[in-house]
């Protein structure tokens, strides 16, 4: 015990005092170092969240504006996108229409081949390159032409619509992402320190790389309305002039069919009358072989008549041979008897001459009558491919403005 408390060493009481005063400053010091880091933390959380609440609400501020002009350009679109898919309805009806008026080219495009095939059925002499056939070849180009045409013009048409169609698509696709984004960005601003739903997200905190600029994305949209407003621009056009060529061309079609029938009619008309003068000719014909046939009976009936007096000139001169001797005198008898002979075998002659004459022009009249019939045949048939075949055909013929 004794080696114990020897062992302990004694402190002098200024040592004492010396360390009391030591720990007393080093107590102040901490709490002083400690008070000025108290009031600099409440300090800086004061100001801490005074940024954090300025900076969301500028980020809220920010978010706003996006989702206005998210608002502004998705109007925009849809209003174009309106605009385009309402031209493209108009396009299509117009289209519609060029392909009723190609189908309705056909049956005028048949008649008119049918009518130049039914033509080709005349015969002789009316198998003429005439007024009519040359309309109706006229015609058939005009109306070939007009499909032609209109082919071209539904072949523009579809290149168009598909043009309309596509600028449509990347409106369309453009609107998704804008309402995607616009999704998206409400519900961004609309979350608040306290809402349930947010939690820490690893990495975020960076610019992907496919990302673009607001200018960018502004081009973007602006480029998309652009293309939609010239392919609607472009539609309207069309349609304008598609109305032009429908009507242009229907006129064109309706001038031409008036232009054939007026052919028609006239070239009716005129064969008619020809048929008309034909006929005439073969009653006064026919009247002539009458009258032509009595004439040879007559000189035939002559000729026979002369046959009496001649046998009796001819007889009296035969017995008159039997005077005897001096009595076979030339006396004025003989030589009056020889005369009439002669006379009577003149006359006849004569008589059988103009019987061949007669005869010859009976059957010039006969083959002429052939030939007359022969024609109002013929025109009779011409007759009838023109005014039954083909003005039947053509009164059905219907071009309507489409």
């Amino acid at each position: 015990m004794a080696k114990l408390v020897q062992a302990r060493t004694k402190f002098l009481p200024q040592e004492w005092s010396f360390s009391n005063k030591s720990r007393y400053n080093n107590a102040e010091v901490q709490r002083s170092r400690s008070e000025r880091m108290v009031a600099e933390s409440e300090r800086l959380v004061e100001e801490i969240e005074n940024t954090t609440r300025k900076t969301q609400r500028d980020v809220n501020k920010k978010l706003d504006q996006r989702i206005e002009e998210l608002t502004y350009w998705k109007k925009e679109l849809d209003t174009k996108l309106a605009e385009l898919s309402d031209e493209t309805e108009l396009l299509l009806a117009q289209k519609t229409r060029l392909e009723k008026a190609l189908d309705a080219c056909q049956a005028p495009l048949c008649i008119a081949q049918n009518c130049l095939l039914n033509r080709e059925k005349r015969v002789g002499i009316d198998l003429v390159h005439d007024e009519v056939e040359r309309e109706l070849l006229k015609e058939v180009e005009v109306i070939q032409g007009v499909m032609a045409l209109l082919k071209r013009t539904i072949d523009q048409t579809d290149e168009q619509i598909r043009l309309n169609r596509s600028a449509k698509f990347y409106l369309e696709k453009d609107l998704k992402d804008k309402f995607t984004a616009l999704k998206l960005d409400k519900f961004t601003a609309n979350l608040t320190n306290n809402s349930p739903n947010i939690d820490y997200s690893p990495n975020v905190v960076r610019i992907e790389g496919n990302s673009v600029s607001p200018q960018e994305w502004q081009d973007f949209s602006n480029t998309n309305i652009v293309k939609a407003d010239k392919q609607k621009n472009n539609s309207t056009a069309l349609r304008s002039l598609i109305d032009g060529i429908l009507s242009e061309t229907t006129d064109d079609m309706l001038r031409q069919v008036e232009a054939v029938n007026r052919a028609f009619k006239f070239r009716i008309q005129e064969t008619k009358d020809a048929k008309c003068k034909l006929e005439t000719h073969l009653n006064r014909v026919l009247d002539e072989i009458s009258s032509q046939e009595k004439n040879i009976d007559l000189l035939k009936k002559t000729i026979i008549d002369k046959e009496g007096p001649m046998k009796v000139a001819q007889t009296r001169l035969d017995t008159r041979t039997k005077r005897p001797n001096v009595e076979l005198v030339r006396d004025p008898a003989q030589y009056r008897l020889v005369s009439e002979v002669k006379e009577i075998t003149d006359n006849v002659d004569r008589l059988r001459e103009t019987l061949s004459q007669a005869e010859a022009e009976l059957r010039g009249l006969r083959r002429n009558q052939l030939a007359l019939e022969e024609e109002i045949e013929i025109k009779s048939n011409s007759l009838y491919i023109d005014e039954v075949q083909c003005m039947n055909l053509r009164n059905s013929i219907s071009i309507n403005h489409f």
